[in-house]
């Protein structure tokens, strides 16, 4: 088999939940007897922004305690190393793939470590707790809110995701469950270019009948694996 020459990696929770991170459905859909659309939607913002900051000042604790996986160490191994183009997007919004190396990375979801203005847009580095109160550094006024794109927001940079898709020989897809859009449909876009579609899961995704090829097994595992096989 031909060595690609641009490739295209979708990570999803379970890449990280090998890292120790609880994915919220995991938990019954329930935080603190709210469901998750309670917590994580513009109009629950609107309706209750301590609530919303604290379920997330709680994610962004628990990051405290994780560390990369061998999954995340070898996709940034694989990068550093590999003279193609590469484009790694995650839905993940938590830090490991940028503390085990990656670089050319999308975070389409947002990311639990940074913040946004409201008033400006802008974004910024955020390590602790933020409630109603907090300022912003850009404009000293409590505008602000996480960097997560909530049910019914439009995930980030998904011109440049479509963009390498459609360019690709090579989509790989890392613990996802399939079920999420438009992430679920980027699978279709790299079938339509021809490229190669590999699934990597602990077992079969929703949409596992779209890939060309499956590999099922812990991610620690299996993608070290898969990638030692490409070069």
């Amino acid at each position: 088999m031909t060595t690609p020459k641009r490739i295209v990696v979708l990570t999803g929770a379970g890449i990280s939940a090998e890292s120790g991170i609880n994915t919220f459905r995991d938990n019954g859909g329930l935080w603190e007897n709210h469901r998750l659309e309670d917590v994580a939607t513009p109009e629950a913002f609107a309706r209750d922004p301590n609530l919303v900051q604290r379920f997330y000042n709680g994610r962004r604790a628990q990051l405290n305690d994780v560390n990369p996986n061998p999954a995340h160490i070898a996709l940034a191994e694989f990068e550093r190393n590999f003279a193609g183009d590469f484009l790694l997007v995650t839905q993940n919004v938590d830090h490991l793939h940028q503390q085990a190396g990656s670089k050319n990375l999308i975070h389409m979801h947002g990311e639990l470590k940074k913040s946004r203005c409201l008033n400006t847009g802008r974004i910024h580095n955020q390590q602790t707790d933020i409630n109603a109160t907090s300022l912003c550094e850009c404009c000293n006024t409590p505008s602000l809110r996480p960097h997560i794109v909530w049910f019914g927001e439009m995930p980030l940079d998904m011109e440049e995701i479509y963009q390498a898709l459609e360019q690709c020989d090579l989509f790989i897809s890392i613990g996802t469950s399939g079920n999420v859009y438009p992430a679920a449909g980027f699978v279709e876009v790299a079938n339509s270019v021809n490229a190669r579609t590999v699934e990597i899961n602990l077992e079969p995704s929703r949409g596992a009948d779209a890939f060309q090829e499956a590999f099922h097994g812990p991610a620690s595992v299996k993608v070290a694996e898969f990638l030692a096989t490409i070069i």
